[in-house]
């Protein structure tokens, strides 16, 4: 499991970046939609993505109750 800071970093860097692809690749599909289902499929992904971001996030900061 991720535990080291700098692996979580880099691992919500990869995911950052991977939603903000899904962002433009759907935004393209809403504009010509070909493919609804794939078009589910990534929003699913992004719901998915933004998710673990959220959760990696919490991980990083600390507990502020002292």
């Amino acid at each position: 499991m991720l535990t080291d800071r700098d692996t979580l970093l880099r691992k919500l860097h990869e995911l950052r970046s991977e939603h903000r692809d899904l962002d433009t690749v759907i935004s393209r599909l809403v504009l010509h939609p070909m493919d609804q289902i794939q078009l589910q499929r990534l929003k699913k992904r992004k719901l998915l993505l933004k998710d673990e971001i959220a959760w990696l996030e919490s991980r990083l900061i600390p507990d502020s109750i002292a």
